[in-house]
């Protein structure tokens, strides 16, 4: 397993490639529907965040406040990530992204937008909510959750050895589109 320490570098992203396992450790920010629609119409992050080298995962987590006002994460899955690809190419060129964590993979423009611009699509497992929860150490800040909503804010996650798998790379390879090129020829075998 390749660990990776966010922020994280360009020779670091294309150096990984499909099918790699990696424990990621530092600062991931959530970002759903709202918040790609939001960026991609010319929205723009608070003033004083940036997500330069960093990751943004397809997320909705579940956060409850304690008695001292403390935010905690109890579910944190990664939610289906095609919905975001009419505005993720945009947003890994603008934010400088290394990484997108999410499950189901994406297409063709956000595939070219890794490959160019040294970004990976890294795969979450789902239905595991509650233990990639247990890998969030802390949630220093949430943005727009007045705006967007909870599920659709920006949360902004410390994270530790949190598992996920590369399964598109900065090389133009994508472990989505391989299966379903090899689940359609199968299946014409069979017609």
């Amino acid at each position: 397993m390749t660990p990776l320490k966010v922020p994280i570098d360009e020779s670091t992203i294309r150096s990984l490639k499909v099918g790699d396992a990696v424990s990621i450790s530092g600062t991931v920010y959530t970002g759903r529907d709202r918040v790609h629609k939001f960026l991609h119409d010319g929205g723009t992050l608070p003033q004083g965040l940036s997500l330069r080298g960093g990751i943004i995962y397809h997320c909705g987590p579940v956060v409850i406040q304690d008695a001292d006002g403390q935010w905690k994460v109890t579910a944190a899955g990664p939610t289906t990530s095609i919905r975001e690809e009419p505005y993720q190419a945009q947003i890994i060129r603008d934010l400088g992204l290394r990484a997108v964590i999410g499950k189901g993979g994406m297409g063709d423009q956000t595939l070219a937008a890794c490959k160019e611009f040294g970004c990976v699509y890294l795969h979450a497992i789902g239905g595991a909510a509650q233990v990639l929860a247990e890998c969030v150490t802390q949630v220093s800040n949430v943005y727009f959750r007045e705006e967007f909503g909870s599920p659709e804010a920006i949360w902004e996650l410390q994270i530790v050895n949190f598992p996920a798998v590369v399964t598109m790379d900065s090389h133009g390879r994508s472990l989505h589109a391989e299966v379903l090129q090899a689940s359609q020829e199968a299946l014409a075998r069979h017609l």
